[in-house]
């Protein structure tokens, strides 16, 4: 099994910085992707940054040039500066890959997701 763990979440005003984390522990694991999403009160889980196994980072429009995800070993980060009221929401780690079992590399790849942490970005 492999298992998500966000953390960094917080009440902040505008303008302030945070810096999530997610810890993947549990089975070893060949990642193919590790990413943030965002739900946001009664709006649709959003793409908020992906890192490919290329190391390759794509992110969404509206938080480019605002925050930076990177990736350690078996941690994934989201700084985020500038935050913005629009930015409150449940920030969810996931990860797309394929676990190595008792008998060998899963042929097929699968999602595992974190559990989320709340920002809220108010004055």
């Amino acid at each position: 099994q492999v298992h998500l763990a966000e953390s960094g979440g917080g009440l902040v005003q505008p303008g302030a910085s945070l810096k999530l984390s997610c810890i993947r522990t549990g089975s070893r694991f060949v990642v193919h992707s590790m990413a943030w999403y965002r739900q946001a009160p009664g709006k649709e889980l959003e793409l908020v940054a992906r890192i490919a196994d290329s190391g390759s980072t794509t992110y969404a429009s509206s938080v480019k040039g605002r925050f930076t995800s990177s990736r350690a070993a078996n941690i994934l980060y989201l700084q985020m500066n500038n935050l913005k009221p629009e930015d409150t929401a449940i920030y969810f780690c996931h990860t797309f890959g394929q676990e190595w079992t008792s008998t060998g590399l899963s042929p097929d790849a699968a999602d595992y997701w974190g559990k989320g942490t709340t920002v809220t970005v108010s004055s």
